[in-house]
């Protein structure tokens, strides 16, 4: 009698186990593609991702980078002082977007251009994304209060 419950419990642990791994590599699976990983363009010009790679870049806009194409692309360069990386986008720009203004973007590197999916701004006057921060921080380019 013994000997069966001490069987029936370790086969549920054993199902218990094998449930929570695959309950766990299910999730992995279907977050694989929600995960964009933020990036400083120094660190992109220091380890280019590959083209496949989804991800998201921020910085400043360098003043006289924009240039409005054809349509609705747009071009303009993202620094966060120390390296500065080419953006190309087409779609709407938000309204707050300007020239030395917090910007991130998500999107992929190819051919040396960060080809944008979308452009988020800066919500007021005061706002940065504190990863957007952190790079320039990182540079000595930040200067401002530490509000976020």
């Amino acid at each position: 009698m013994k000997t069966l419950k001490k069987r029936r419990r370790v086969q549920i642990i054993m199902l218990a186990t094998v449930a929570l791994a695959l309950s766990t590599a299910l999730i992995g699976y279907a977050m694989r593609d929600g995960i964009n990983f933020f990036r400083s363009p120094s660190q992109v010009i220091a380890e280019p991702p590959a083209p496949s790679e989804v991800f998201r870049i921020g910085g400043l806009v360098e003043e006289g980078s924009i240039v409005r194409g054809q349509g609705e692309t747009v071009r303009f360069v993202v620094t966060d002082g120390g390296e500065s990386v080419p953006v190309a986008f087409t779609g709407v720009l938000p309204d707050l977007f300007s020239e030395n203004q917090g910007m991130v973007g998500t999107g992929s590197y190819v051919n040396g251009v960060f080809e944008a999916t979308e452009i988020l701004a800066k919500h007021d006057e005061t706002y940065m994304p504190k990863e957007v921060m952190d790079a320039l921080k990182e540079q000595g380019v930040y200067k401002g209060d530490e509000q976020s």
